[in-house]
């Protein structure tokens, strides 16, 4: 196989990630200090790939803006998929832009070369019409499961009982050009059309295979997810910076004072501020210009760019956006706690907050377990926060 082009599937949403994805897509919401798309993009070229075409679509500048035409010296393609119909859809706009074998890859997922070198490897030296990457360890409740025979792939289980099956799909892919045959071949379900499904109908006629891998794999449904993703980052390291101390990546141009406290696993982003006892740590990712103000607490938290911590201020376990203001002496006292995700509500997750784009919390705001509050908030002093805030809203005492 011919490992020179990689479709990378960056179209979606993420519903079940807003408020953060109000403004951008999931693949670019941080992991660690870093968009998850450009982690996806790492593992791609670190495995050889010469040619990037990426399938864009919601807040596609978003994407198109941040990359560019090329990405360490790959050039990008961009396929607009213009309603989100499902990723078998959205492969298939890609067809006029491959020739040959190729990989195929979800932008939305945290994956690693381990994976991708598995997929490819075992394509390579098998005659199959395609491979895809197999997990054991997450749930295939929760992700869908794959059955095996050997290494042949026998059935692909959206829905499985718990316990009847151990390896879920990881979404890495390597195919032949007939796949974009196979998706036209494929029933539409609602008028969408999922990868999976065109894959069930590949395998019924030919063999497919399956690389069982142990690579790093974490997908980011929901919001606490994000925590999740960037405590994986931290612990594979961040070797785009200087590593100051044990597990401690702080920029060139980021500024700590000498009496702040930065506990590792911890990075600090370009052009950062830390203030006078401050505390930063463990498990905390600053992006690009985060100011954290002077005897401010922040722990297992990430934050995105251009966000700002007032003095005095706490955040345990809090996800923001970009250009996010939090007031001195404001608390998020961390989860776990109640999260409600549209109509549903998740009892005991990891999350203290998310605090989307441009919220403002001024001082002495505390905000309970599990709140999500939309862009543009203002919650103004002195107000305590204990369920979601719609964006745009502001809240009084």
């Amino acid at each position: 196989m011919s490992r020179q082009t990689a479709v990378v599937l960056a179209a979606g949403e993420g519903t079940r990630l807003r408020p953060l994805t109000h403004n951008r897509p999931k693949p670019m919401l941080p992991a660690a200090n870093r968009p998850i798309l450009e982690h996806v993009l790492d593992a791609l070229v670190e495995t050889g790939v010469d040619e990037i075409v990426l399938v864009v679509g919601y807040k596609r500048d978003r994407v198109q803006n941040h990359f560019g035409p090329t990405y360490r010296n790959r050039p990008i393609t961009y396929v607009r998929q213009d309603k989100q119909l499902g990723s078998g859809h959205a492969l298939h706009k890609a067809e006029d832009t491959v020739s040959g074998s190729m990989l195929v890859v979800n932008g939305d997922t945290l994956i690693d070369p381990t994976i991708v070198a598995d997929v490819s490897e075992t394509f390579e030296d098998g005659d199959a019409a395609a491979t895809l990457a197999v997990l054991d360890g997450p749930d295939p409740h929760e992700y869908g499961a794959v059955a095996v025979d050997g290494t042949t792939v026998t059935d692909l289980v959206e829905k499985p009982d718990a316990g009847d099956y151990r390896l879920i799909n990881a979404g890495v892919y390597a195919f032949e050009q007939e796949i974009f045959d196979v998706i036209d071949s494929t029933p539409r379900s609602r008028g969408e059309l999922a990868l999976t499904e065109s894959l069930g109908r590949l395998l019924a006629e030919q063999p497919v295979t399956a690389a069982e891998t142990d690579g790093v794999w974490v997908d980011a449904t929901y919001p606490w997810d994000l925590l999740e993703l960037s405590r994986e980052v931290l612990q594979s390291g961040v070797t785009a910076l200087p590593e100051r101390t044990q597990s401690v990546w702080i920029a060139d141009s980021a500024s700590v004072h000498d009496t702040a406290t930065v506990q590792g696993p911890a990075v600090i982003g370009p052009d950062s501020e830390i203030g006078p006892g401050a505390v930063i740590g463990p498990t905390v990712a600053l992006g690009r210009n985060v100011t954290v103000g002077a005897n401010a607490t922040v722990g297992r938290s990430v934050l995105d760019d251009d966000t700002r911590v007032g003095p005095g201020a706490t955040l345990l376990d809090v996800v923001t956006g970009q250009d996010v203001r939090v007031g001195a002496g404001s608390v998020v006292p961390g989860g776990p706690g109640p999260v409600e995700v549209g109509e549903e509500i998740f009892q005991d997750r990891p999350l203290g907050a998310l605090l989307a784009d441009r919220v403002h919390a001024e001082g002495g705001v505390t905000v309970d377990p599990g709140t999500l509050v939309g862009p543009n908030a203002t919650l103004r002093t002195g107000v305590t926060v204990s369920e979601n805030v719609p964006a745009d809203v502001e809240v009084r005492r």
